[in-house]
């Protein structure tokens, strides 16, 4: 079954509106910049609500829209798992602990911070990592985009990549961060409205929920094991869709992989390092953690859908899974609705892409170029640094989009790079966050072995036979536990046998070693007691928490 979105003329006219007024976001925030700062950090102005959405919709890329569908349909309502559990605690962690630190330190990126909290080489170290992980999930994004591309236009998928990567060049190089940002809320708004006719057109269809249930019990790669969260997780005894245990799921996911990814992908903190002062960037992942909670409805509910209504999802060219949402478009929007969903989805992915593009070329900028490569220049020669590595950034996203059309679902392949990537360095940050003693020398011989483990467990599943798994997100969940645990022992051992900082150079850096000046007065109205970080985060845990009762 071939896939080929039937667009009209009004479907291409919203969809061109869309564009230039992207666009016009684009220009309209060029005229702001005028330090390496503004471009790359929004100059740390923006109010939290705008930082909130934007960090959300960061996130909301490739790897929500088609990843989570397609895990819908691969493992049905279990996929709520990397919201509930896999998000949630995370954000209100980096939002109640983490962000104090992060915006006290008045650090521009995640690994600047490791700079500061032990030494050059785990800075640097983790620079290169990051810059090598970003510009892999920037090619997630831009594959995913290119799908709906050739689906809409008939291109070949090259084409596809290349003419949607430079339409991501022109408007990130333009207005840099604030213009990313600023789409990013625009194209939240824009996603929602996409995807949600596709739900309740496909509920309708189904006959509501209840219809929706029976028909999955009986759809062919279906069955009873996709209708439940938590059935069938014991140790021993697993037959949940997902294949994973409890342990697997709590630890590995809940723990391991979502703090890995929340609280230390700069992707996400580099939104809440644009806030305007240390309360805004508190509640930034926690205004976030709000519409985060009710995504699934819009991914994992879809894919259940696409499992019913389209023969061999599994097996269909070009994507398999990752093809669910567009055949459910293909299958139920008129004209015009057409145009807005397909306008919605490449709103999710060019923001996904441009959030990694965005981190990299702040990374790559800071933390390579100008502190090991070119030091002491003036800051006009690293706005134009920056702005050339987001061309080459781009660049590099093409070529690693490639790689992202290799898997048939691309969660799995995203998590496997979270459970190299992001495992460790968590590890490391939590460790020499919470105990001062842990040394320079532990800090980068910590994270570099957790690092080689997590990819020799995912090589040693994938391709050398030597360890059995249940499923690819189950390696993945043992596999970022392996890495953490690997990172946490060395830490350890090696802070035992080498001299720690003192105190004076770790204020503000790590418990118990005093802390820093506040790192910005609060604006009017932040003291108000529903803007309290405790308040909102304590909320939404709770929300995640009932929201498992109906599914369980």
């Amino acid at each position: 079954m071939d896939l080929r979105l039937k667009m009209s003329l009004l479907d291409y006219v919203i969809l061109a509106i869309y564009f230039l007024g992207v666009l016009g976001i684009g220009f309209a925030a060029r005229r702001s910049i005028k330090t390496s700062l503004d471009f790359l950090l929004s100059g740390r102005s923006l109010p939290a609500w705008v930082t909130g959405l934007a960090f959300i919709a960061a996130n909301l890329g490739a790897t929500e829209i088609l990843g989570m569908a397609a895990n819908g349909a691969q493992y049905g309502i279990a996929t709520v798992h990397y919201y509930w559990i896999g998000a949630i605690p995370a954000m209100v962690f980096l939002g109640i602990v983490m962000m104090p630190f992060y915006y006290g330190a008045k650090v521009r990126s995640v690994p600047e911070f490791l700079r500061l909290r032990f030494n050059d080489s785990t800075h640097l170290l983790n620079s290169i990592i990051f810059a090598l992980s970003a510009v892999l999930i920037a090619g997630v994004n831009l594959y995913a985009l290119a799908i709906v591309m050739r689906a809409m236009l008939g291109w070949q998928l090259w084409f596809s990549i290349v003419i949607a990567a430079a339409f991501v060049l022109v408007y990130i190089t333009l207005g840099g961060l604030s213009s990313a940002i600023y789409n990013e809320v625009l194209q939240f708004f824009v996603i929602l409205a996409g995807l949600i006719p596709v739900v309740i057109l496909g509920l309708k269809e189904m006959g509501g929920w209840g219809g929706l249930e029976k028909r999955v019990r009986t759809a062919q790669g279906g069955g009873e094991n996709h209708l439940h969260a938590l059935q069938g997780t014991g140790v021993g005894s697993v037959t949940n869709a997902i294949g994973a245990n409890w342990i697997g799921i709590v630890f590995g996911l809940g723990f391991v992989l979502s703090f890995g990814y929340w609280t230390t992908n700069f992707a996400e903190v580099q939104r809440a390092l644009s806030a305007r002062n240390t309360s805004a960037a508190r509640r930034t992942p926690l205004i976030g953690a709000f519409p985060k909670l009710f995504i699934p409805a819009l991914t994992v509910i879809p894919g259940l859908i696409a499992l019913v209504v389209v023969k061999n999802l599994k097996d269909t060219p070009d994507g398999g899974y990752n093809n669910a949402i567009p055949y459910l478009i293909e299958r139920y929007l008129p004209s015009g609705i057409l145009g807005v969903a397909v306008t919605g989805l490449l709103a999710a992915f060019m923001a996904g892409m441009a959030a990694n593009v965005s981190s990299f070329n702040t990374v790559f900028t800071y933390d390579i170029w100008q502190q090991y490569i070119a030091k002491d220049r003036e800051d006009e020669y690293y706005l134009k640094v920056g702005r050339v590595v987001t061309a080459v950034g781009v660049v590099i996203g093409i070529g690693t989009a490639f790689i992202a059309a290799g898997f048939s679902n691309i969660m799995n392949y995203l998590q496997a790079l979270f459970s190299v990537f992001n495992s460790p360095l968590f590890a490391t940050f939590i460790v020499g966050m919470f105990w001062k003693r842990m040394t320079p020398k532990a800090g980068f011989w910590g994270l570099l072995t957790g690092t080689f483990v997590g990819l020799f467990v995912y090589l040693g599943y994938k391709f050398w036979g030597i360890f059995d798994f249940g499923s690819d997100l189950e390696e993945s969940f043992y596999g970022a536990g392996a890495a953490f645990l690997s990172d946490v022992v060395v830490s350890v051992v090696v802070s035992m046998v080498t001299a720690p900082k003192p105190d004076s150079e770790l204020r503000g850096l790590t418990y118990g070693a005093g802390t820093r000046e506040a790192a910005a007065d609060l604006a009017s109205g932040d003291e108000a007691w529903y803007r309290k970080p405790a308040l909102l985060g304590g909320v939404a845990v709770a929300i995640s928490l009932l929201l498992y009762i109906p599914f369980a």
